[in-house]
């Protein structure tokens, strides 16, 4: 893990060096941008990168459109940018496209190191455990421990939903049933937005989800929060405890969150790259974090890309080799 590391560090060293040296250039953009996300409409990523475009569009004063590729967990989207040369493509990524799906599998489409210049963080998403409010009730759930009470004493009776085989909602529910040593059997969607709607409809018992799209569900009584999976409570839920604090002993140190940044193909112009860093981060100091916020979506707290990308890599990687996880045929 020490190579990863020390080569992860190295990449996202490289580019912050030029930044500093590199003066904007006056002749890009030359036509308008395309933000990929490679995730379907209505997801976190895509409402990050739909708040993001044209706050980017008024510093660059060109266009700039959101373009959804989804598939393979964000592969397709990944790989299409990866590919790009035209100088005006940048990626939405996230945890999955750049730490998770590489541990999954060795046959990925791009090299999530090689193909890529960071841009910036653009927010953390914190994951959020919900149930189906009509099955906590007839099983008397009401707190993280009910739930682990619920799950010890009847192993394989509660059903959880992801997102998909390896995505963040999958590992966290992994690193749940680990810690506690309770069996839940698991049922992968194609999406996160499926799963979702199987917890409301009853069809599934829970789920780690993402607040930005379990929020409006949970305020309407739609789902019920037992508790947010990062390391502190969130702004939009003030009153739900961390699962750490309401699991006890046996979920300290539990903490799962998913990220988004922005990255352009490794093959951006310095001088362009060093301009996209420079104009993002004055966006992020702005009202746009606000307007983030307001979305479930919070700014990075403290540290750099480079340090959030290896401890992620660190944690998902323990979580990947004792769960015996791969999407590899």
């Amino acid at each position: 893990m020490s190579l990863i590391r020390r080569r992860l560090l190295c990449w996202l060293a490289a580019p912050a060096a030029s930044a500093a040296l590199a003066q904007p250039t006056t002749s890009w953009p030359v036509k308008p941008l395309r933000i990929v996300v490679p995730y379907p409409a209505g997801g976190a990523a895509d409402l990050a990168a739909r708040l993001i475009a044209p706050e980017l569009q008024r510093s660059l004063t060109f266009v700039v459109h959101v373009e959804n590729r989804p598939g393979a967990d964000g592969n397709i989207g990944a790989a299409e940018v990866a590919s790009s040369a035209d100088g005006h493509t940048l990626l939405m990524g996230s945890v999955g496209t750049h730490v998770i799906n590489p541990l999954l599998s060795r046959r990925l489409p791009y090299d999530p190191v090689k193909d890529f210049a960071p841009v910036g963080v653009v927010a953390n998403v914190p994951l959020v455990l919900v149930m189906n409010p009509a099955v906590a009730q007839r099983l008397g759930v009401r707190s993280v421990s009910d739930l682990v009470r619920a799950a010890t004493l009847q192993p394989g009776r509660l059903l959880i939903a992801s997102g998909g085989n390896g995505t963040p909602t999958h590992l966290s529910g992994e690193l749940f049933k680990r810690l506690t040593r309770t069996y839940m059997l698991h049922f992968p969607y194609r999406n996160t937005a499926s799963a979702q709607q199987d917890v409301i409809a009853g069809n599934m018992d829970l789920m780690f989800d993402g607040l930005p799209a379990a929020l409006p569900h949970i305020k309407a009584g739609r789902l019920q929060a037992l508790a947010v999976a990062s390391a502190r409570r969130v702004p939009g839920l003030p009153d739900l405890p961390t699962v750490e604090e309401a699991g006890g002993p046996v979920l300290k140190g539990f903490e799962a969150s998913a990220w988004l940044g922005l990255f352009t193909p490794s093959s951006q112009p310095p001088e362009q790259l060093a301009r996209l860093q420079r104009d993002v981060a004055a966006m992020l100091a702005g009202p746009l974090r606000e307007r983030l916020a307001a979305r479930g979506l919070y700014p990075h707290g403290g540290g750099n890309f480079a340090s959030l990308i290896a401890a992620d890599t660190d944690k998902w990687s323990r979580v990947v080799r004792l769960s015996g996880i791969s999407v590899d045929p």
